[in-house]
């Protein structure tokens, strides 16, 4: 009997010490897992910074080339204008060319 109890402790003792030993590898898992994802969340921060400084850059650059676009749009509606204006004139003057010649020999 007291042999039993013997092992019976025997083996108390041996599931406690692995019970310990398992424990504390845990403990040091978590503990790597916590320091690997705090390093990750500050790659991930610095990451969203990175992106969203891009991002207000492209929109920066968007913004500018909208505006030249509007004001080249506007320069060559203007010069669309003149040279229509250009081109009446000209119609103008060919057709009456005759006209205006007779009418100065005349």
């Amino acid at each position: 009997v007291m042999a039993m109890m013997d092992l019976l402790v025997a083996d108390l003792d041996k599931e406690i010490q692995e019970s310990e030993v398992e424990e504390k590898n845990s403990q040091e898992e978590y503990e790597q897992f916590m320091e690997d994802s705090k390093t990750k969340r500050a790659q991930d921060a610095k990451s969203i910074a990175d992106k969203e400084g891009f991002k207000a850059d492209r929109e920066a650059e968007l913004e500018k080339s909208t505006l030249e676009h509007k004001s080249t749009l506007k320069e060559d509606m203007g010069k669309a204008e003149e040279i229509k204006d250009l081109h009446l004139e000209c119609d103008w003057l060919l057709s009456n060319f005759e006209a205006r010649k007779e009418a100065r020999s005349g």
